[in-house]
Parts: structure tokens; sequence; C-alpha cells
């Protein structure tokens, strides 16, 4: 199973892998400037919508208008990198005082439609914050759904126990709360610095 990208996707990708090498950036803002943890994506546009399926039905990303939302392309049966990402998404968001966390959750969108149903995906996120959401949909809707995000994922047969594992980008996205991609992060951010980074935006409202 493999994402295949455009011209000018890839050429968006190359672009953002450049900005991914540097580790952290300025971005200047009326109240000043602030050190993100991850990379500022130059994004005057909202991102494109999507509505994928989530165990209570259908779930769209304009559904969280007004939030800041973090946005991840994972599956449950991966051994690290998904549960790793999660928790420190959740550990961030905990750092914030309570009126603050309430303006912030994070989305998974699987990458694994075969084995990740919508319940499973409901019991998954919820270990790691009873706010996440997890979403799935046909193979289709979840590449239209990643194109904004520079989705890569591929399967691999027969590799493990549970039948297969997927090899996909690890980055998670902020999408600010007019539904602009804000922010990329990489794998190796800390928790401690989005959760500045969420204080500090979250400040300039």
């Amino acid at each position: 199973m493999r994402l295949i990208m455009k011209n000018s996707m890839w050429k968006r990708v190359v672009g953002l892998v450049l900005l991914m090498g540097t580790a952290v950036l300025l971005a200047a803002c009326g109240a000043g400037t602030h050190e993100f943890a991850g990379s500022v994506l130059d994004s005057e546009q909202p991102v494109p919508d999507f509505t994928l399926q989530g165990v209570d039905g259908p779930v769209s990303l304009s559904d969280f208008k007004g939030q800041y939302v973090f946005v991840y392309f994972g599956y449950t049966f991966c051994p690290d990198i998904c549960p790793n990402t999660l928790g420190k998404l959740s550990r961030a968001i905990a750092d914030l005082n309570a009126d603050d966390a309430e303006q912030v959750t994070a989305i998974l969108i699987s990458v694994d439609p075969e084995r990740d149903t919508p319940e499973l995906l409901a019991e998954y996120v919820a270990h790691f914050n009873p706010r996440f959401v997890g979403l799935t949909g046909t193979k289709e809707e979840i590449d239209q759904a990643g194109e904004a995000y520079y989705l890569y994922y591929e399967k691999h047969e027969g590799t493990v126990a549970s039948g297969y594992l997927i090899d996909h980008s690890s980055r998670s996205f902020l999408v600010d709360k007019n539904g602009s991609a804000l922010v990329a992060y990489p794998f190796d951010a800390k928790a401690e610095d989005i959760a500045k980074d969420l204080k500090w935006l979250i400040r300039q409202d």
C-alpha cells in the first residue's frame, strides 16, 4: 500500500524536508516572536476539509473550528512511534490549565483501514486522552485527507505475528483555530516544548 504523489506534491514534500532540517524556526506575531519546537509552515489558506468515519458517525476537520487540532496519521497496531507520539501530545495538553486544554485536541487518522475499525480507534485513542478522536475511511478517502499533510505509508506483509506492519510518515501537524496548518512537529519533539508552543499561541488569541 503506497501513496503515490504527483510532481507538484513531491516538490512540496522536498520543501518541507528542507524546512525540517532546522530544529526550530522563528515565528513572528504582533506580540513578539517565539521559537517553535517544530517547523513553522507558510500556510495562509486553510487546509482542505476532510470527512472520515468516527465511532459516532462522520467527522470533519471543520467540526473543530475554533480549536487547535493535532492531525496525526498512524494505526493501532503500530508498535512504537504512534503510541509515543500520542502519549507526547497528551502530556503536552496535560501541561496546560483546564481552560486552555479544552481548546486543544488531536485526531488520529488510520493508515490501516483493514484492521482499524472506528470502535477500535476510539478505544485506542481514549487511552491517551478522552478527547482525542480516531478516524478511518476508505484508502481513497485517507489518501485524499493526507495530501495536505505530506502523507506517506507503505504496507509490509508478513513481518510480525499480527500479519503486517506499516511504514508511515511520523510528523504531527498542528492546525490552528482557523483551519490552517501551523506547525509540523518531528517525532523527536518534546512534550514540554510542544506545551510551550500551545501556551504561547493561546495567549495570542
